[in-house]
């Protein structure tokens, strides 16, 4: 498959929210494959399909040491998330440069249809957990910044912009 260009913020794209999977076909595991090149390409711990231009509700996370163990999830949600926080410094390929410590649950569980269109749950700890929120987050037009205060939020996008320019 083929690593896809990931799309610049302020694209609008990165604020709607994508479209549910209805079934997964082979044009959606085709999908996942440039996904997970992408991710392994820049290299990340997960990729929402919004980011590279495609509005469906599709992510891939791989947090794994060794790689090649992503989980490829459509219509991901948060079914259960944990009381106890963990902070992790964010980026996202969508606007390089610039990256905030953010704050979410130590572990979710999820769920979603995963590659054989088979509905899943599965728990999510750590970094892993993280990175399916982070996910989750775009699938909803949401970014990771948009967890900040305005003053570091409009820091950041200060920033990002100068970073651009």
């Amino acid at each position: 498959m083929t690593a896809r260009p990931c799309i610049p913020w302020p694209d609008p794209r990165l604020r709607r929210a994508a479209a549910p999977v209805e079934a997964v076909t082979d044009e959606i595991r085709a999908i996942w494959a440039d996904m997970v090149d992408t991710m392994e390409a820049m290299p990340g711990y997960g990729l929402a399909a919004p980011q590279i231009g495609v509005m469906l509700r599709l992510a891939v996370v791989d947090c794994s040491t060794a790689r090649g163990q992503a989980v490829l999830m459509a219509n991901p949600e948060i079914l259960h998330a944990s009381g106890q926080l963990r902070e992790h410094e964010e980026v996202s390929p969508n606007l390089p440069g610039v990256s905030a410590v953010i704050r979410r649950p130590r572990a979710v569980t999820v769920r979603f249809l995963n590659a054989g269109g088979a509905v899943e749950e599965r728990d999510f700890v750590h970094l892993w957990a993280t990175s399916v929120q982070h996910q989750i987050d775009h699938l909803a037009g949401r970014m990771y910044f948009d967890r900040l205060g305005k003053v570091k939020r409009d820091m950041l996008l200060r920033r990002a912009r100068k970073t651009a320019g």
